[in-house]
Parts: C-alpha cells; structure tokens; sequence
C-alpha cells in the first residue's frame, strides 16, 4: 500500500512542477517530461532482456548447487544466525542458504550475481507464504538486508573514480565500508524490534560483534596495503571468491553423479520465466521516477535543502552530492551517472564527488529491489517493507556524509 501511494506521489508532483514551469515560460517540459516516460519504458525492458542472461546463468548454477546439495549447505552453516533473523524459516530450507549466497555475493560487490540470487531466495520464501500477495516478515527482513546493500568491496564505484582520473581511485574504500555497515546495522536493528526479536540473544549478539570485528579486520587490512594496491586486491578477492564458489557447485555435482547440464537448463529455464515476471513492474516504477526526474522535481527538492542548510549556519559543502543521495533509492543507473556528472563537474578527487561516491556505495537501490523482488513472486501488499528499507538507505546516505566528513574533511 506505502509503494503504491508513493508511485502515484511521483506522478502527482511531476505533473505539479510540469505545470508551474509551464507557466513560467518553459512550455517545452511537456515534451520532455512525457518523451521521458517512453524512455524508461523502453530502459525498463532493457534491463529485463540484461537480466534475462544473467538469471538464467546464476539460476541454473544455483540449480546444480541445490541438487549436489551445496545451498544446504550453506544455509546449515549461517543457521544459528538465519534462524533468528528468520523464525519463520526452517532451519533447514533451502531458502537459507539461498540468502546466503545473495548477501555473500552483494558484500562482494558483484550485483549481476547478486540480483538472480536473491530472486531465487524470495522464490523460496514464497513456498512457506500463506498469503501469496502479502510480504511476511521473513522476506521484508530479507529485502531491508538487500536495500541497506552491505558491501565489503566496493568494485564499481572505485572503477569509476578510476575512469574518471581520480589520483587514488580507492580512497572512497573506507567511508563506504563505514556508510553501508552502520545502515546495515540500524536497519537489523530497527526490524528486530518491529518484528520482535530478542536483540538480547547471545547467538544473535555475538554475530553482531563479529560483523563488527570483520568490518574493523578489513579497514586494517587495506589500511596497510599501498594506495595503488587496495582496487587489485579489491577485484582479486572478490572474483577469486565467486569463481570458487561456481567451481564448488561444479565437483559437488561431479561427487554426486548429477546430470549438470540438464540440471543447469532446468534453473536456466526458471530464469527466464523470471526475466519476462518482472517487466511490468519495473516499467511501473521506472516510468514514474523517469517523468519525476524529468520535471524538475529533483532539482527543486536539492535547491530547498540548500537553501535550508545555508540558512540555518551549517557547512554545505556536502550539498552539491545531494542529488546522488536523494536519486540512489529510485535508480541505480540515475545515482551512478549523477555521480559521474559530479567527478567530471568538480574533479574526481573534489570533497563533492568523494561525499557522492561514498553515498553511493552506502546503500542499494530501493525501489528497484522492492519492485524486481517483490514482483518475480507478485507480491503486491508489502505492508511495511518500504518504510524500514527507506529508513536504511537514509541512514546510509547520513553515515556516507558523515564518513567523507572524517576521512575527507578540512
């Protein structure tokens, strides 16, 4: 119900502004406001016909790994955890381990293995779904987990600093880590105590502290590492882990006798089906923030926080990256170009394009996980899961302005 009072908010305030500037001399919005929504339409399925490959790669992998066992696998060794983030899962579904693999994947920072991953996990938790078009607190904990986007190795914010002439492309590695692990943490908290789960427990505590002591170990190591060594290393761990992992898959089906390929072309199907499901909820989203976008909206809600911030006697040099933080929830591909837009603006090693960069890699795109998610099962009453993730990514964009602060800052 929340998303969709928010879809028809973005239509409202489109047509809003698309009018006001009407009026004030630029007729010509009408035009672009509208040419926008044929755009994303068509960007939309663009990225379903992307996704179509991907899915049915990772999907018949997770099919082989299903069938010599190794998800279960998987999902026995984060048990003790899963269990009590997730009560209303058996300890032993294979939707366990399923999650595992897509948190594991998006803490790698590999999205394209990610988002199929996670698809099948919410196709899992579906099984257990009594009402099939009502999110359960099982997938909203596993979806505010995705949203708040925990990322130990940023790849492709640092590929792009690269691109984009930055001295030392890996500077931004330590604010994100910081960013993304406090809105992962927050948002872990905060649906413990909505869905009530004992924050008191031992088992759930010391995994906490162990996240915490993981996260420090990291920052210490690449600390130490040279400055031009931290994006290699990055990318060798990150891919060295993920072809492990296919290659797993792959003798656990040879010590089981499977017939991998018939099982690889089973998942690959499944995939497609997958692909095609969701178009028409990303067309739905993607339309309504393109048209927002187009109208000005953006610009207007960045110039007000400017003005309030000025007014009000506090620093805003963080400003100018606002746009960044204000787009990430809507669109992944609008977030990442507005922070290109800012390297090439005011330089790649500016305090602008470092706070825009570390606000990107603090969080996921929201919108676009609730509605690719939600939509490969048809889910269609997400009950809370927008507020909870919301509050991540905004955490998350905080925690990335106040990170550049301390590493960055004057």
């Amino acid at each position: 119900m929340v998303l969709n009072y928010i879809w028809i908010a973005f239509f409202i305030v489109a047509f809003i502004v698309t009018v006001f500037k009407s009026l004030l001399g630029e007729p010509e919005i009408w035009g672009t406001v509208v040419g926008s929504s044929f755009t994303s339409a068509a960007n939309a399925f663009e990225i379903s016909l992307y996704l179509t490959g991907v899915l049915s790669l990772w999907l018949g992998l997770m099919k082989i790994g299903e069938r010599a066992g190794v998800i279960q696998s998987f999902g026995r060794v984060v048990s003790p955890l899963f269990t009590r983030l997730f009560p209303g899962v058996p300890k032993n579904h294979p939707a366990m381990g399923s999650m595992f693999m897509n948190m594991s994947a998006n803490m790698l920072g590999l999205d394209n293995a990610a988002t199929p991953l996670g698809l099948q996990a919410m196709k899992e938790l579906q099984t257990l779904n009594k009402e099939k078009d009502t999110a359960t607190d099982a997938m909203i904990m596993f979806l505010v987990l995705n949203a708040s986007g925990l990322c130990l190795i940023p790849v492709s914010i640092m590929m792009y600093r690269a691109q984009a002439g930055a001295a030392n492309p890996t500077d931004v590695f330590m604010p994100i880590l910081v960013a993304t692990f406090v809105a992962t943490f927050i948002g872990i908290i905060a649906l413990c105590i909505k869905q009530r789960i004992n924050l008191k427990d031992p088992v759930l505590l010391s995994w906490l502290f162990s996240m915490a002591a993981i996260i420090g170990f990291i920052v210490w190591f690449f600390s130490s590492l040279p400055k031009d060594a931290v994006q290699l290393w990055s990318g060798v761990i990150a891919n060295c882990v993920l072809f492990s992992v296919i290659m797993l898959f792959i003798f656990a089906g040879l010590r089981k006798g499977l017939n991998m390929y018939e099982a690889f072309i089973d998942g690959a199907r499944d995939g497609f089906k997958t692909a095609v499901t969701i178009i028409p909820y990303l067309v739905a989203i993607l339309v309504a923030i393109g048209m927002f976008r187009a109208s000005g909206a953006m610009d207007c809600i960045t110039v007000s926080i400017s003005w309030l911030v000025a007014s009000l006697g506090f620093d805003s040099d963080w400003v100018g990256a606002l746009p960044t933080a204000i787009m990430k929830p809507m669109s992944g591909s609008g977030s990442r170009g507005l922070m290109v837009d800012l390297m090439n603006t005011y330089g790649a090693d500016s305090f602008v394009a470092r706070v825009s960069a570390s606000i990107q890699g603090s969080t996921d795109t929201m919108f676009y996980v609730l509605a690719v998610y939600f939509g490969s099962i048809g889910v269609k009453r997400t009950r809370y899961a927008v507020s909870y993730a919301l509050l991540a990514d905004i955490v998350g964009s905080v925690s990335g302005i106040v990170a550049a602060y301390i590493f960055f800052g004057d």
